[in-house]
């Protein structure tokens, strides 16, 4: 089944007669209302009319997550405040969150390709749809519920946590997909095992995966142990959410909603286009964003692309599975946590010295965060009543910031290793 024919199969000409009209209306209108870009594009000595073919998007200026920061919270808006019907964020590196916004018409066409996204992977107004994302300011949540909906499938949103009743859930319910980050659900394989239900014997036959970076071979592993079908999608909050793109019942890459977004993938070092096929950065262009426009967005994110058509009979460019990105951000259970993030709020924490490392590992398919941390020489104490409420006061303010429950360790003055070069934040312990 394909939920938009029109624009799910268009020629490719057609897809690209449409990308370019609605980039140079985009470019337009945000050169004419967010100063940013204005300057931006003046700093370059680009017009709007400078944008006459789809290769003329290298002229434009790329955006960072850095802008966003720089500009937070309403800077980049392309409408003022009161056209702006809802606000979602994301973690930023400095305990900034990066702030999105929606008009009327953005939520109507997230809605709608989310709808699509759904469709692609098999869902139908027979599912009963559970969403074992967290819901509040992240995309994921939301993002998914209101296209679920759309499609006429019976939402149970049941958020993150509590992984018993979520098992109650889908027993009572008759939970047919699940939707939630890969590494929660094979915990939720393991929390099924452990209560005597075996997950194959329950009636989830799909699951939507998102929110975080995993392999082939986790989907592989989430089949194996459900008995579903495991398909991957892919978005930002940055450039609206989830429904960017999504993966047919193929599994043969993601299917880009390419009437809505114009998709590059660039050499990471010298920024020029790679041939489809070849591994580089993903940039996004959104070509039909009210509230929030963004051109050329650096999303970090290493793929390629496909522009053969796909086997379901949809014509659109396909993304490859995200294998990497280029920054040093990590993904814990769909989170976002810099090292820098780690260490803005470590320094405002008197007792503890600037010295620390992010140790990730894996337990029961779960991310893990531990932050090993030195204490201050000063503060140094063999009395363990005032470690442990240092300790604790660190937990709090970074659960404050990053939203996420990290196991912070504190350990003995010099005991973190000096680098004399760039120094190694982050320990990777998960399987690669």
């Amino acid at each position: 089944m394909i939920w938009d024919l029109a624009n799910e199969c268009r020629s490719r000409a057609d897809i690209e007669a449409l990308q370019l009209a609605r980039l140079q209306e985009t470019v337009a209108r945000v050169y004419e209302r967010v100063p940013f870009y204005r300057q931006a594009m003046d700093a370059k000595g680009i017009r709007p009319s400078d944008i006459r073919t789809l290769a003329d998007v290298r002229l434009l200026p790329m955006t960072t997550k850095e802008d966003f920061r720089q500009n937070y919270p309403y800077g980049l808006f392309a409408v003022p405040l009161k056209e702006v019907v809802r606000l979602h964020a994301s973690s930023g590196t400095t305990g900034k969150p990066i702030v999105v916004g929606y008009t009327r018409r953005d939520l109507e066409t997230w809605t709608d390709l989310v709808a699509r996204m759904v469709t692609l992977a098999g869902v139908t107004a027979d599912d009963v749809v559970q969403v074992v994302f967290g819901y509040g300011l992240f995309t994921g949540g939301f993002g998914l519920h209101y296209g679920l909906e759309r499609v006429g499938a019976t939402v149970v949103p049941a958020s993150a946590g509590n992984s018993k009743r979520h098992i109650m859930l889908m027993r009572d319910f008759g939970t047919t997909v699940l939707v939630g980050t890969p590494s929660y659900v094979l915990h939720l394989a393991e929390v099924a095992e452990e209560e005597g239900v075996d997950p194959r014997e329950l009636p989830v036959r799909l699951g939507l995966f998102g929110g975080e970076a995993s392999s082939r071979e986790m989907l592989r592993e989430i089949e194996r142990r459900w008995g579903m079908l495991a398909t991957d999608n892919y978005g930002l909050s940055e450039v609206m959410g989830p429904g960017v793109s999504g993966e047919c019942e193929y599994q043969d890459g993601q299917h880009v909603a390419e009437d809505h977004f114009l998709v590059e993938v660039l050499d990471p070092v010298t920024g020029e286009p790679c041939p489809p096929g070849v591994k580089g950065e993903v940039v996004i262009t959104t070509l039909t964003k009210e509230a929030l426009p963004v051109l050329r967005y650096r999303t970090r994110d290493i793929s390629s692309l496909n522009f053969e058509p796909c086997r379901c009979g949809r014509t659109t460019a396909r993304l490859a599975k995200i294998t990497g990105r280029t920054d040093d951000m990590l993904i814990i259970r769909g989170v976002n946590v810099f090292p820098s993030q780690v260490e803005s709020v470590l320094m405002e924490i008197e007792g503890v010295a600037p010295y620390y490392q992010l140790i990730v590992s894996r337990r029961n398919y779960l991310d893990e965060l531990e932050i090993q941390v030195e204490v201050d020489p000063e503060f140094f104490s063999d009395r363990y009543r005032q470690l442990e409420a240092l300790e604790e006061k660190v937990v709090d303010r970074l659960h404050t910031v990053l939203q996420l429950k990290a196991r912070v360790r504190l350990v003995e003055p010099h005991s973190i290793p000096r680098s004399e070069g760039k120094a190694r934040r982050v320990v990777d312990l998960r399987p690669k």
